[in-house]
């Protein structure tokens, strides 16, 4: 009797053993990291979209639309960016209008999937000659436990004169906040003395940040960077550009010990990227990544694979598992 209980609790030790391993090898899966490349199709009425891969070259489509905008003069999510913070919370912002609109669209979420209520914040309300507000693009800044929201605007006559410079001659501003309820007046960001977009800042360490930015001077439209040892700037020693003409929407990650700029070379109707070490030297990777057909333009920021597999179940996608 007694070699029958032993045999029997040794089954029992057994398979809670297994179930142990099973449940640890499972969150450890769980988490692994995800690269998550926020985008939206055109004509930008549906709303956001996400990309997700394994290695930051290769991605696959959700497919699936997450939210749709409900804010702004026109009603689109164009430019959508994303980042997680401290708090695990997911702080999402894009462009609400093409024109006639000092805001962007701005709303948060546990989990990608459950949303909150949208809302419209106005942060050129103080200049009403303002023509629009384009490409915000989120940074957490850890000195300071806050987040900064840079964009571009076009404010006629503030700088160069003329009929295309008040059509087309932005310069990049921003705002802070600790919680999304009260932000910072708007301040000029960057102004190299030309029109500029899309700008992203990138944190390469302490008291060092690059931002990538487009030069959108009718002759260049194309990616720079500049350097600034403080969040805020100022940013100086523009670069040479590194990408061709009619190129846009700058997307930086670092994987490995390379950083990765993904952009949108409009111009050739295709999606493209470079590397680089030290944000001196570009290396095209091109033909390295691939990039869903439609995909538009957004940012890049990493979570996990509970997060990815909660966003697949809940919108019924079968995952696409990495390849070994």
């Amino acid at each position: 009797m007694m070699f029958r209980r032993n045999r029997k609790n040794s089954r029992v030790s057994f398979f809670l053993w297994m179930f142990w391993l099973v449940f640890s090898l499972s969150a450890c899966d769980n988490d692994k990291p995800v690269y998550f490349f926020t985008s939206f199709h055109e004509p930008a009425t549906e709303g956001l979209r996400l990309l997700y891969s394994y290695d930051g070259y290769h991605w696959n489509d959700l497919n699936r639309v997450l939210l749709k905008p409900a804010v702004g003069n026109q009603k689109v999510m164009r430019d959508p960016s994303i980042v997680q913070g401290p708090d695990g919370l997911f702080h999402l912002v894009w462009t609400c209008s093409w024109k006639g609109d000092r805001g962007f669209g701005y709303a948060c979420s546990k989990d990608l999937v459950h949303w909150s209520a949208q809302k419209h914040i106005n942060v050129m309300a103080y200049d009403t000659s303002t023509v629009n507000v384009w490409t915000p693009e989120l940074f957490y800044d850890d000195t300071t436990d806050s987040f900064l929201i840079i964009w571009a605007s076009t404010v006629p006559y503030k700088f160069d004169k003329g009929i295309e410079e008040e059509r087309n001659n932005h310069r990049l501003y921003y705002t802070k906040t600790k919680d999304f309820q009260t932000f910072t007046p708007a301040r000029l960001f960057f102004d190299p003395g030309y029109s500029v977009i899309d700008g992203t800042i990138v944190n390469r360490g302490a008291k060092d940040y690059v931002l990538v930015y487009k030069d959108n001077t009718r002759l260049e439209r194309n990616l720079k960077v500049t350097f600034a040892n403080k969040v805020p700037g100022p940013y100086e020693g523009e670069s040479p550009a590194f990408t061709g003409f009619q190129t846009e929407g700058p997307a930086v990650v670092k994987v490995g010990a390379k950083w990765l700029i993904y952009y949108d070379a409009y111009g050739e109707k295709k999606y493209s990227a470079v590397s680089t070490l030290d944000f001196d030297s570009f290396e095209d990777i091109s033909t390295e990544i691939s990039v869903p057909k439609g995909h538009k333009h957004g940012t890049i920021f990493i979570s996990n694979r509970k997060v990815l597999r909660k966003l697949l179940r809940a919108f019924h996608v079968k995952e696409v598992k990495p390849v070994k």
